[in-house]
């Protein structure tokens, strides 16, 4: 029972994950008590953590403070995201993206697989067991044509023109179809993307215009992250990205140069990409603003 992860309910919120040890030391202090909901990986729901033979410690346990807020409860003000991305398996599977993405007729098949993989993999506080539950049938139209498009500017500038609008609206369309297929213990999270396509159009030629400015595009990249992030809906917290123009200039520049040396290309990509997890938190809405 060591190498468990226990979450646990305050005050109709999840909080977690926690290894065996911490939760036996929640147990000890009297943080966690008989009749607090608890649930582990194995478990066909949320138990009382006094019905779960040999969880609950024989010591005596402190009677609890009126008023006091368990310092565990600290944990959903605001969350920092992290994910999990084993070497060799996470380089692997961008390699097949990319191949479904050339290739084009696979490239439901293969992002829709990519996705079922990672996203189990991130650490998401008060989501435990998070999966993607989404169907290579749903919109495989949509990332087909987005497979298509990247060709475009092989035919001529006008075509090319057209692509860039087609691929913001379609990647527009597969962040809706992503968030909306995200689950936590088997259950639909109900997230939805209310920025408009317009906006998300705008951001990316304002994207473009800003490459020409050679270092200008990371302060875009930012603002355009923190805008996506305050159109996530369908929960009572609100992702935010805290990283700055500055950090994401320098560490996609030293990303590029890593992968001049191709040796480096895997552990600079997993480098790259568990930074930019680390910079997104979940906070209160309102919270950041207010910040």
């Amino acid at each position: 029972m060591s190498n468990r992860s226990w979450f646990l309910a305050y005050q109709g919120q999840q909080q977690g994950p926690y290894p065996e040890a911490q939760f036996r030391e929640f147990i000890a202090k009297g943080t966690v008590r008989a009749d607090t909901l608890v649930w582990s990986e194995g478990m066909t729901g949320w138990q009382r953590a006094g019905e779960i033979p040999g969880l609950m410690s024989r010591m005596p346990q402190p009677p609890p403070v009126a008023g006091a807020m368990p310092a565990i409860a600290r944990d959903i003000d605001g969350s920092g995201l992290s994910v999990d991305l084993p070497l060799w398996p996470f380089f692997g599977w961008c390699l097949l993206l990319v191949i479904g993405n050339v290739l084009v007729i696979p490239s439901p098949w293969t992002a829709t697989s990519y996705y079922r993989w990672i996203f189990p993999r991130f650490d998401v506080p008060g989501r435990p067991n998070l999966a993607f539950e989404g169907k290579v049938g749903d919109i495989w139209y949509v990332i087909v044509l987005l497979a298509l498009t990247s060709y475009a500017g092989q035919i001529n500038n006008y075509v090319q023109l057209i692509a860039f609008v087609a691929q913001a609206v379609l990647s527009w369309m597969l962040l809706r179809w992503v968030l909306g297929s995200l689950s936590s213990n088997g259950r639909l999270l109900g997230l939805e993307f209310n920025g408009s396509v317009w906006g998300f159009i705008g951001w990316q030629l304002l994207m473009i215009l800003a490459m020409l400015t050679i270092i200008g595009w990371a302060w875009v990249a930012t603002a355009w992250m923190r805008w996506l992030c305050r159109n996530i809906g369908g929960s009572r917290r609100e992702l935010a990205f805290n990283g700055t123009g500055l950090e994401v200039l320098w560490r996609t520049f030293a990303m590029v140069v890593g992968c001049i040396f191709l040796i480096s290309i895997p552990w600079v990509i997993r480098w790259y990409a568990q930074w930019f997890v680390s910079q997104l938190e979940l906070l209160e809405r309102g919270a950041y603003a207010d910040a």
